[in-house]
């Protein structure tokens, strides 16, 4: 066991509960009628994007500088943070009345570059994901003189992070099974300090594109990989030995989603309820929702932030409506004549289709002499109503392909 390891326990998320109380919000833990007749769970939303910053990040980051040497803690902290965290330290920062800087890779989203500097947090960009602008704040630690506070390699953070956890056994203490997204660990190694001991389960979603927690959980070891996901709050290489430990201890599973479901639970999120959850947010819903079989009867899931970068969403919403089956995109070809695109757009709004764009492609590899291309994107109810197009169309001799980018 680390040394660290032996400070974490229950009564250490519970110190960090009253420590907390007068500064963070009590997020609501809501049931979901949609969700629970898709799963045939009862589901339950923890909805950490309404808290103080938009996230849950908050409540480590202030519970580490509440618990710092107050003489410490006026010469400033410093972090490296994929936004989140970085955002909840500038904003405990201002509430204690110390300066703070935050390192944050060069593909931050603007939101939350923002939102810090807001603050007043002293900004720098460097890397191009999390480990790189880490690698950087450790080089400015010695500069400044700060306290450098790891976004989920720390006792005190990660014991702030399960009071989520522990607010969620309190406002339903019928739930089994807590589900939480996962990048570096805090919030599932805090979580593990409450579930553990009343015996509820608890499991890890991770992004299929940045798998180092589940990989690392998978071979008792720290596995280092690549990050490549749309969920880049959880968009970590490589998990800490000390939240590794705790989930080999404390946690039942860890599951991996792409990125395409995880969009399609934001999408959910919006329509169902009305929600905006950014893309690691939504990692805990969308393995919720991917899994063959319930997780248990009554089912916690985080839903752990909501600064999502506007441009991003635009792009998230489309994936999500196209993997769902609420629009169709395909390639047809036509002879190059007059009246046949007419003809074709007449089956479909014969059909009460709405087309939403139409490509035509004269030149290049998709036409041959004289033939036309056309890429075609419609409206669809869902995916059975999408192959039913697509089957009219070819029905009426025009040949399609779906195409996997659906972007206009």
């Amino acid at each position: 066991m680390t040394p660290a390891l032996a400070t974490l326990d229950r009564s250490s998320v519970a110190d960090a509960a009253t420590a907390l109380a007068p500064y963070v919000e009590r997020t609501p833990l809501i049931r979901s009628e949609a969700f629970s007749s898709l799963t045939g769970a009862e589901v339950f939303l923890k909805l950490e994007d309404l808290q103080v910053t938009g996230a849950f990040k908050l409540r480590g980051a202030l519970n580490k500088l509440l618990r710092m040497d107050p003489a410490v803690r006026a010469r400033g902290v410093l972090t490296a943070s994929a936004g989140n965290h970085g955002q909840g330290l500038a904003h405990a920062a201002r509430l204690l009345g110390v300066p703070a800087w935050i390192v944050l890779p060069q593909s931050v989203p603007l939101a939350k570059l923002t939102a810090i500097q807001r603050t007043g947090a002293e900004v720098t960009l460097a890397g191009s994901d999390y480990d790189e602008a880490h690698a950087e704040a450790l080089r400015l630690v010695a500069e400044h003189g700060a306290t450098y506070v790891h976004a989920f390699d720390d006792p005190d953070v990660i014991a702030g992070q399960g009071t989520v956890a522990l607010e969620m056994l309190e406002q339903m203490p019928g739930l089994d099974t807590i589900v939480v997204p996962v990048g570096g660990g805090g919030l599932l190694a805090g979580c593990a300090q409450v579930t553990r001991p009343r015996g509820v389960r608890l499991i890890g979603a991770q992004a299929e594109g940045a798998p180092a927690f589940a990989r690392s959980f998978e071979a008792r070891r720290v596995v280092e990989v690549p990050a490549n996901t749309i969920a880049d709050g959880i968009a970590v290489r490589r998990p800490s030995e000390l939240t590794l430990e705790t989930a080999l201890r404390s946690v039942d599973a860890v599951r991996t989603v792409p990125d395409e479901a995880i969009a399609r639970a934001m999408v959910l999120l919006l329509e169902r309820h009305k929600l905006l959850s950014e893309a690691a947010g939504a990692a805990a819903l969308a393995a919720v929702l991917e899994s063959a079989a319930p997780l248990g009867q009554r089912v916690g899931v985080v839903i752990s932030g909501g600064n999502v970068d506007p441009n991003l969403l635009g792009k998230v919403i489309q994936q999500g409506l196209a993997s769902a089956g609420r629009y169709l995109a395909f390639r047809t070809w036509l002879d190059d004549q007059p009246g046949r695109l007419h003809a074709l757009t007449g089956i479909l709004s014969g059909a009460r289709i709405n087309i939403l764009h139409v490509g035509i492609h004269r030149l290049g590899p998709y036409t041959a002499l004289g033939r036309v291309g056309l890429d075609v994107i419609v409206d669809t109810r869902d995916r059975a109503h999408a192959s039913a197009v697509l089957a009219l169309v070819r029905e009426h001799g025009f040949p399609a392909e779906e195409l996997l980018d659906t972007g206009p």
